[in-house]
């Protein structure tokens, strides 16, 4: 969780794309190996964000392995 800039609305849903990054000098990989990653384990990942009040990332797991 941050009091950043948020992200705005219509980025949000490239937010985890290859190679799609908010930074000047970003990959855009990053978010992408760790959405993997979580999807692997059954896990999920929900980015929450306003713009000017901050962006929240939560990452919820599965109770247990299936």
């Amino acid at each position: 969780m941050d009091q950043g800039v948020g992200i705005p609305e219509e980025w949000l849903g490239k937010i985890g794309e290859p190679f799609f990054s908010l930074k000047e000098s970003g990959t855009g990989l990053g978010l992408m190996v760790c959405n993997r990653i979580v999807e692997a384990h059954k896990g999920k990942i929900n980015i929450y964000s306003v713009v000017d009040k901050g962006t929240t990332i939560e990452i919820a797991w599965p109770l247990r392995s299936q």
